[in-house]
């Protein structure tokens, strides 16, 4: 595992710390919290980046293909319209792998150290909460990310293309460069918009697990609020855009490069 997973993995339980934590709640953790959860989240990313990586470029290329415009110049250059449908798409795809390893991720970082943890590990959560709650119990909040995913990873690619399109000449394919900061500039926009429901998302998930209870998205925006104010949607949103910056760059260069590599033929 590279440096940078590790960063970014510290970066995400602060974000989450302060999604999850209230106002007259505190919890003491030792510098072994930061890694709590740590080896499911970066066992499963792969398998949902795949899905969600996967089923944008499959839906991109059928919205493409049965679109109005079939012309072979323009069947290379989807319409933005189509872009962002087919990111909602992949949003609601790899919502069903995300669901379940987000929630034992949270489960496992929001313990405290305080006496005895109640989850041993991702395998002894996800039984607990199999005993606890049935199968339904690991897709606890799962509208709340719904509601998060699918209109964010329309926007996750949405930028991204646009601005490869801005800073790329007609005809030639992005270089390294613009694929970075297209990459970068898309996953702050993204968690920019995330953010406030991946609050709500946080606290219904813990729901159970040691948490507050609320009846639904609804009651927990609500009682947020009362109790908050409206910043509490914008916590961890500065965490979350310096995470966003570099991680994303990444992955979409990583995506980029995987791609031409499969699909150049050698007489092109």
């Amino acid at each position: 595992m590279d440096g940078r997973t590790w960063t970014v993995y510290l970066l995400d339980i602060v974000s989450m710390e302060l999604s999850t934590s209230r106002v007259h709640g505190s919890s003491v953790e030792t510098f072994r919290g930061f890694f709590k959860g740590m080896s499911f989240p970066v066992v499963s990313v792969a398998i949902s980046n795949a899905v969600a990586f996967g089923s944008y470029s499959n839906a991109l290329d059928y919205l493409t293909r049965s679109g109005k415009h079939n012309n072979s110049d323009q069947s290379k250059r989807a319409s933005l319209t189509a872009v962002f449908m087919a990111g909602c798409f992949s949003g609601l795809a790899q919502l069903f792998v995300t669901a379940p390893t987000d929630l034992v991720k949270v489960r496992l970082q929001n313990q405290t150290k305080s006496g005895r943890n109640k989850y041993r590990g991702p395998i002894h959560c996800i039984a607990v909460i199999l005993r606890e709650d049935g199968v339904k119990g690991l897709f606890r909040g799962i509208w709340a990310l719904a509601l998060r995913d699918v209109p964010c990873y329309g926007l996750y690619f949405l930028p991204y293309e646009l601005i490869c399109r801005m800073l790329t000449e007609k005809g030639k394919q992005p270089g390294n460069t613009v694929v970075l900061v297209a990459g970068g500039v898309a996953g702050v926009v993204t968690w920019a918009c995330a953010t406030p429901m991946d609050m709500v998302k946080a606290r219904l998930q813990m729901c159970g697990g040691g948490g507050r209870m609320y009846s639904g998205v609804l009651n927990c925006i609500t009682v947020s609020v009362r109790e908050e104010g409206m910043r509490v949607f914008f916590k961890g949103l500065l965490l979350n855009s310096v995470r966003a910056f570099p991680v994303n760059a990444v992955t979409f260069l990583s995506f980029e490069m995987l791609l031409r590599a499969m699909t150049d033929s050698p007489q092109d």
